[in-house]
């Protein structure tokens, strides 16, 4: 009786189908699908006879090996990875080859680029005469990403985008500048209004709707979802990912920024210095809330308010107990926060595009008035930041999820405290002040996240 095929728990790989000739894979049997590392994923080709494009680096320690490859889609389905998140990823069958042994396999497509492997070999992929020694390393022998010097040089492809921009405002000067910032550099940038769009829910198909035409297939997606219909906005935006759209920023982190509450705990747990705020349910906490805040003034917050809007000063405990109570009597969800005096009416808006900060202004309130937003008449003047500060804002904007965020910051006698993020912030004001091109760095951003495809140079 002839010995079984035998796999170690990592080996190499190669995938004759898709022009891969070496990849090392983490062998996991606790994995039921394999998955191939895949970034810039295009599904192309008829409805009956799905296809989907590609990039591919199959070699972590050298990121300038990169590959596209295409594959016709046998399914797309929900996988939920070892740290408990879901994604909805396209599967393919391919021919992998171990050793002197090639056979069919279904690989789902997702982007491990954090990962030390570049594909993981499920159980589903394992025919029934093999097995895993857990013991053995490359129990198939050794190949190299030598294999690669003899293939073809590709070079990029540079081609325009389809942005979706969903706003209910295509004329106000931030939509205006994003239109124009996307065109500049060769894209097609549509206005949709979110509140016109429907959507079919399909296993197979899913579809955005507007104006009784199912619109086409988005590249990206920079959402400007106003707060009076978030709920609406992101069931949308989901709809546009699922399509295959790449969002600016993503529904979950939008959400987080949306809900004050939610956000400022998602801080807190990051260490991230902010007013002392408070919250709770029962009318009989009314006096402990003002306490814990260190007493009056307080600043009371609606959770779903902004650009001002639904934020109350009160000056005196009275008044304070009183706001409280009134608030509860509208049965609306509040924050009760500490009034930052040495703030003077002043806050720090520091706009954060792909983990920078770009620039930074000083609000000023109105005369009369503490709230700082430029809507309340506050003015602006370009600042520049302290390394903490930046550090700040870099880490807030991170924590909630966000690509795209203003950040704004109190300066205070303890240091840098974050008031909020903000997940659509405008650009007039920053634009204005500093007298820099927020709107083209967002686009730039953009496109480093959807990546021209690379393809083989034709002599």
């Amino acid at each position: 009786m002839s010995s079984p095929f035998t796999l170690g728990w990592e080996e190499w790989v190669a995938f004759p189908d898709l022009g891969l000739p070496a990849i090392k894979a983490k062998v996991d049997t606790g994995a039921r699908t394999s998955a191939l590392h895949a970034s810039v994923i295009e599904p192309f080709g008829p409805i009956d006879k799905p296809q989907v494009r590609f990039l591919i680096q199959p070699n972590p320690d050298d990121l300038s090996l990169e590959f596209t490859c295409s594959a016709p889609v046998v399914d797309r389905r929900q996988v939920t990875s070892s740290n408990g998140e879901a994604e909805l990823r396209y599967v393919i069958q391919t021919q992998l080859k171990c050793g002197d042994r090639t056979w069919p396999v279904d690989v789902t497509l997702s982007n491990r680029e954090s990962m030390q492997y570049r594909m993981l070999f499920g159980r589903t992929s394992i025919a029934d005469d093999m097995m895993v020694d857990p013991n053995h390393s490359f129990a198939q022998g050794v190949l190299s990403f030598d294999l690669y010097k003899g293939l073809p040089k590709r070079k990029p492809v540079k081609r325009p985008l389809r942005i979706a921009l969903l706003t209910k405002e295509p004329n106000n000067y931030s939509s205006k500048r994003l239109i124009e910032a996307g065109e500049a550099r060769g894209h097609v940038v549509e206005a949709i209004d979110t509140t016109r769009c429907y959507m079919k829910i399909d296993a197979h198909a899913s579809e955005v709707h507007y104006d009784g035409r199912a619109l086409p297939r988005y590249d990206a997606v920079i959402p400007r979802i106003g707060p009076a219909i978030t709920s609406y906005g992101l069931a949308v935006l989901r709809q546009f990912i699922n399509s295959g759209a790449y969002c600016l920023n993503q529904p979950d982190a939008i959400a987080a920024s949306r809900d004050k509450l939610l956000a400022h705990q998602l801080l807190a747990r990051e260490r991230i210095g902010m007013p002392v705020t408070t919250f709770a349910n029962s009318p009989k906490d009314t006096k402990d809330l003002v306490s814990l805040v260190g007493g009056a003034p307080v600043i009371l917050k609606l959770l779903q308010s902004s650009q001002g809007k639904g934020v109350v000063l009160a000056e005196t405990r009275k008044a304070a107990e009183s706001l409280v109570d009134a608030f509860r009597g509208l049965e609306a969800n509040f924050l009760v926060q500490e009034f930052v005096g040495e703030a003077a009416g002043r806050d720090t808006r520091c706009f954060v595009i792909g983990n920078k900060v770009v620039a930074a202004i000083q609000r000023i309130a109105a005369e009369g008035e503490f709230r700082s937003n430029l809507h309340r008449g506050g003015t602006a003047e370009a600042v520049r930041l302290t390394k903490e500060e930046r550090d700040i804002a870099r880490r807030a904007a991170q924590t909630i999820g966000l690509s795209v965020a203003g950040v704004d910051i109190l300066r205070t006698n303890d240091g840098p405290k974050v008031l909020e993020v903000n997940s659509s912030p405008g650009l007039e004001g920053i634009e204005t002040a500093t007298e820099k091109d927020i709107a083209t760095l967002i686009i730039q951003n953009l496109e480093a996240k959807v990546r021209p495809l690379s393809r083989e140079q034709r002599l």
